[in-house]
Order: C-alpha cells, then structure tokens, then sequence
C-alpha cells in the first residue's frame, strides 16, 4: 500500500465514476504545470474548482499557479469562496493571508495575520500546523510570532525554543538564535551535547563566537550556580582555544560539585593536544596539589613532565641539560610511583629521548625491550613501542629491521589507527630509500582508510611525490631531498643542510624549490640560526605563496617571531598578514589566537 500512488487509494476508496474522472483531469492538470503549460493548468482548474470536493486536492496547486500569475482578483475571490464552504478548515484562512502578500499591503497583511495568530494561539496543534504552513511559504517572522503568541498565552516562555531557535537560523539572526538555543538548553539540560554540536556548525565566524562567550559571561555572574551556562563558557573557551579560561571556569565547578579531577584533567589533555603546553601544565599541577595519590595525580605527573618536554623540544636550540633532567624527571617518577598502566609511558618517553635528542641508541634499546617484554601491559603500548624500536633501528641505519617491526605491528594490530601508524612508516621508510611506487602504494590505501592525521600526512607525501616526479623522469632531484630527509630524520643536521645547498644550486627551476627552503628554514631554526629561518620562509612566501608550503611558511615566520625571538610586533604584523593572506588555512584560528593574545585579548 505504501507504494500505492495516492490518487490511485483515492481511487480505490471512492469507487464514483465521476471521482475517477476528476482525478485524472487533476493529475492531467498538474502535469500542465510540470510542463510549464500554466494557461492549460489554470482553465482545468478553474472548472474542477466548481465542484467543492476536488478543493482539497487542487488547493495548493491552483491558488499558487493564481498568485504566481498575477491573477489577485481571480485567487482572492476563490479563497473567500473556499474558506465559506470549508468554515473549520483555519489553513484556508492562513493561506488568504498570502493575498495581501502578493498585493504587496504589508499593513492589511500584518492586521490580517496578527489577529489569525491570536484567534489560534490557546490550540497547540494549530499554533504548530500554523507556524509550518508560515515556514513552508517562507514568512518566517510570521511563524516566530505563531510561536511567540502561544508561548505568552502558555505563560511558558521556553515553548517552542528549538523550533524558533531554527526559524532565527534561517534569518541569521544569530543573537535571538542564542538565546532560544539557551532556553531550550535550561530545560533540557541532558541535550546539553546536541546543543554543543548545533554551535559549532552555526558559529562558524569568530565574531559569532565572540558573540556567544560574551553571553555566557553575562549568564554565569547572574546565575553562578547555572550549571549549563558554566559547562557552555567552558565549551566556547575550549573552541577559542583559550584554555587558560575553561580552565579558571572548570576548576571552580570541579570544587563546587568534587568531581574529583576527571573534568580538568580532560581539558588538561585537549590542551596538550592542542600544543598550549604551559596552560596544560598548570592544569595538571591543580590535579596533582588537589588529589594527590590517586589515579589523577599519578597521570598528572606524567602529563607535566610530557608538557615540559615539548616546550623544552619547541625552544630552539634544545638544550642537552634539559633533556638529562627530563629523563631524570621520568626516572623519579618511575621509581617513586613503580611501573604500572600510568608510568610505562614515562619509561618510553625517557627511551625517546636517549635516542633523539642525546644520540644514546643502546640505552633507548634496552628500555623499549623492556617495555616490549613486561607482562600484563596494553597491547597497544606493546605495538607502540615497537614502531619505536622499528624508528631507533632507522636512526642507526638497520632500515631491515625497521620495517620487519613496522611490519608486525601492521599484522598485528590490522584495521586500526597504530595499524595505519605503522603503514605510514613503512611508506615513509619507502620514500626515503627512492622507491616511490611502492611508497605510494601504502599512500593510496592511508588516504583513504585511516584517521585523519595520518591521512593528511600520507596526503601531503602522496602529492609531494606526484608534484616532483612528473617533470623529472629520472626521479634524481626528488630522490636527493628524500635522502636529506632521512639525514634529518637521523640528526645528522649539518650534513642535510650541506645537501640541501648543493641541491638547492642544481635545481634552481625545479618544483621542489619550495620544498628545499622550508626545510633549510625549519632545520636553521632547530639549530637557533633564527634569522636564516626567517629570510628562507620570507622567500617561499613571496616567490612560491600560492603554492602549497605558502601559508605554512608564513605561520612559522610568525611563531618564530613570538616564540624566539620574543618580538610581539613583528609577531602580532605576521599573523594578521597570514589571516588577511590564508583565511582559509587550517592554521587560521590558531593564528587569530594569537593574534589576540599579543594584543592582549585576554589579559
């Protein structure tokens, strides 16, 4: 029956010869209209309106073909007609309202409406019908205002939030947007997530966002104790990326409703994610001074020595004493804690470190096997620590015994994200020995069944070999740089650079032109030669800007302005240059961050 055409059921129903008639002079009259035959339409409809039981099947059709054509006095005579012989029938009432429309009588059309609005505001079934016939026709201030009286009428003022908050949407009335999407939020608190999830499609410019903290601000000093308007200031904090903030708010909940760290220490983590570091550590240092010797705080510890790091990693050139003290941060851990689920990580990161950053290969060896062979640890720090073992054998020139690991894990772990992980390894390790097909074999399956880093990554290697291979039949020049990237990867930084120079001199048309001093910059700036850095990125910016590297280049100039330099200025000068540059650049709200922050947003 589903399927059964619904003139057909009519059909079926009302077995007159005369009904079946005048449904195939309907359906002959719609198809006037499909065709564009409107004059046609229109006489058929005139002569089946006579009869008043086809009324409710050629309504719609025939009074918009009237309205659409011009025929004001024609349409507005039928719907007197109409709304006469169907007296109960209000859509008909609702649908001569679209008489002064067309007449372009905005008074008589408001008088008309309002007093309809208020005849059907007590019936919640009317108010609704009402309120969609008025968004089906596109006369959406007259469906918010269906809403808005019976709302009154209700004495109810949070009636209806999620359908005007919807009908505001449409108009991009962003604020009166926000307030129903916070009145709908209030009285249902446990949809406080599919709010969250509306948000951030909606506020899709900073100056939205600006808009909807400001309001949360607003909200919490009158109602402190609101819970759904502090987890809200929290949410748009997080969006703006400003932690330190969502970290102020969620402490304080933390406090009121002892949550025992898990809230804070969440946020303390998408911090770290984000790479705003010194904010993650004064996060997790709360854990540790409010809880400690619980599971929190022996994470915690582990966390704010891991934040160290990267900032120790990031201040260029890296200090060889802040490594040693790092690993002895970890060892301390180690040995206080024991090793359990919370500390192994620490025990890995202290191998890392031996092996890249004090070259130390035995000693980072000897940990991960331990690692590798201790019983009753997650398999997935078991993988890990291979794919590790599998790096520090590449470090040592055993490339063998790297993808023989790479391999395991991949076999191991397949169809999951450290499985990809270690695909993307063994393609990099492919690239970096010259074989671009076989390296763009794993590419192709990375790109489109992994998560999205590492499809990203696979992506920009995948178009990095398609680019520079196209022109150089030979693959020399492309298998060159892919040679000085294993150096890199190896920290033998003097000997890449120097090859860098030579390739940089006998390609100097080449499409990997970019390529070479980007990498020239970002290894001068790992080295502390920070005006070198600066004058490379200057130059892939103003000769190859359109191209893939150009907004990459121009966001490095600026964290390195801010960062090493510490000239706020020439910092602040940078990122407003990339935002006006590359506004659609993935790095854009970080650089906006920035921005605000130099300029001191949120002090």
């Amino acid at each position: 029956m589903l399927k059964t055409p619904l003139l057909l059921i009519i059909i079926i129903f009302v077995a007159s010869p005369l009904v079946a008639q005048n449904i195939a002079e309907i359906e002959l009259a719609n198809q006037y209209v499909d065709q564009g035959e409107t004059d046609k339409a229109l006489l058929l409809f005139d002569k089946l309106a006579k009869n008043s039981k086809n009324i409710p099947l050629i309504h719609d059709q025939y009074f918009q073909l009237m309205l659409i054509n011009g025929k004001i006095e024609n349409a507005e005579a039928y719907i007197d007609k109409t709304i006469k012989q169907f007296p109960a029938d209000f859509m008909y009432k609702i649908d001569k309202g679209l008489i002064y429309t067309h007449k372009n009588n905005k008074a008589e059309e408001k008088k008309y409406y309002d007093k309809l609005i208020e005849q059907i505001s007590s019936d919640a079934f009317k108010v609704r019908v009402t309120a969609q016939h008025f968004t089906k026709n596109q006369q959406y201030e007259y469906a918010i205002a269906t809403y808005a009286a019976s709302r009154k009428k209700m004495s109810h003022p949070g009636a209806y939030a999620i359908q005007m908050a919807s009908l505001y949407r449409v108009l991009n009335m962003k604020e009166e947007m926000i307030d129903e999407y916070l009145i709908y939020a209030n009285e249902n608190p446990d949809n406080l997530s599919s709010i969250k999830n509306i948000m951030q499609s909606v506020l899709s410019e900073d100056a939205d966002m600006q808009l909807f903290e400001d309001k949360m601000y607003a909200h919490v000093q009158r109602d402190p104790d609101n819970m759904v308007y502090n987890d809200l200031l929290i949410w748009v904090n997080v969006q703006r990326k400003n932690f330190y903030s969502a970290f102020i708010q969620a402490r304080a909940i933390d406090k009121r409703l002892r949550q025992n760290g898990s809230d804070v220490m969440e946020l303390g983590r998408i911090a770290m994610v984000n790479k705003d570091y010194k904010n993650a550590v004064k996060i997790f240092e709360y854990i540790i001074d409010s809880y400690p010797n619980t599971p929190n705080d022996q994470i915690a510890r582990r966390l704010v020595i891991a934040c160290r790091e990267e900032i120790v990693k990031n201040s260029y050139p890296v200090d060889r004493k802040e490594i040693e003290s790092l690993i002895n941060d970890y060892r301390e851990l180690v040995s206080k804690v024991g090793l359990n689920q919370y500390t192994i990580e620490a025990l890995r990161s202290e191998a890392l470190l031996y092996a890249f950053y004090l070259q130390e290969h035995d000693s980072a060896i000897v940990i991960l096997q331990q690692i590798i062979n201790t019983p009753r640890i997650s398999k997935s720090i078991v993988d890990q620590s291979k794919l590790d073992l599998g790096d520090i054998y590449l470090l040592i020139g055993q490339p063998w015994e790297s993808t023989l690991l790479y391999a395991q894990v991949e076999k191991s772990s397949k169809d999951t994200p450290i499985a990809y992980d270690a695909k993307l390894r063994n393609a990099k390790l492919s690239y970096y020995r010259g074989d671009f097909a076989l390296a763009q074999n794993h590419l192709d399956i990375l790109k489109m069944a992994t998560t999205r880093e590492i499809a990203n990554d696979a992506l920009a290697l995948s178009l990095l070999i398609k680019d520079n291979t196209k022109l150089d039949t030979g693959d020399i020049a492309l298998k060159r740089f892919a040679a000085i990237e294993l150096l890199i990867f190896q920290n033998k930084k003097n000997e890449a650079m120097d090859e860098l120079e030579k390739l940089k001199l006998e390609y100097t048309e080449h499409p990997l032109v970019d390529e070479v001093l980007f990498l020239e910059a970002k290894l001068n700036l790992e080295m502390g030669f920070f005006d070198e850095a600066i004058r490379q990125l200057g130059q892939v910016v103003d000769e190859h800007g359109a191209d893939i590297l150009g907004d990459d280049a121009l966001y490095l100039m600026g964290i390195i302005y801010e960062e090493q330099l510490k000239d706020n200025k020439m910092a602040m000068e940078i990122f407003q240059r990339f935002l006006m540059s590359y506004p659609g650049s993935h790095m854009a709200a970080d650089a906006r961050k920035r921005y605000r922050t130099l300029r001191g947003d949120y002090l």
